[in-house]
């Protein structure tokens, strides 16, 4: 097995052509270099520039003005971690840019069936399975095509998208 990482790995997410779809199953990531020092702001309710994230949110908004459509769906358990409360946080300037993010109870994605593995689905056609260690630090993707796989995860995608909502409604339910 070959995992791509680095760029190879960024490259993923300028070569689809009209859809990328994430599910993200983990409570906590091991955060990138330039992640810990927002979070560390977040966490002492300093202000964040969001200079850290710039070139996501310019790819998001370049995918949008080009009619891609990123979609991610976040399983997370209650009560919210601070991880999952920062990663919300970020959400809200990431959607804006056209970073389509829902939220689903892990009670709930354990219900319906849902695995638990972080994975992206590109165009329909192209798996990159996530390989993460106990630590949660990706060391890459598997790029899968086989069909059969593929037809797997697009129904998992349909049901998790099919199941999560929005990060507001997620956050206070009948408002």
């Amino acid at each position: 097995m070959t995992l791509v990482s680095g760029d190879d790995f960024e490259e993923l997410f300028t070569s689809f052509e009209a859809a990328a779809f994430r599910l993200e199953t983990r409570e906590r990531y091991h955060l990138a270099k330039d992640e810990e020092e927002p979070l560390r702001r977040f966490l002492a309710g300093e202000p964040d520039d969001l200079a850290w994230m710039s070139g996501w949110l310019d790819l998001m908004r370049h995918h949008a003005r080009q009619g891609r459509t990123v979609r991610r769906v976040r399983v997370v358990s209650r009560p919210f971690s601070d991880y999952t409360r920062f990663s919300m946080s970020v959400a809200r300037h990431s959607i804006p840019a056209g970073d389509q993010i829902h939220y689903l109870d892990r009670t709930e994605a354990e219900r319906l069936g849902l695995p638990y593995s972080d994975w992206w689905l590109f165009d329909d056609q192209r798996l990159a399975l996530l390989h993460l260690d106990e630590e949660n630090v990706l060391h890459g993707a598997e790029i899968i095509t086989d069909p059969k796989i593929i037809a797997r995860h697009r129904k998992w995608r349909d049901v998790a998208w099919r199941n999560a909502v929005p990060l507001e409604e997620f956050v206070n339910p009948g408002a």
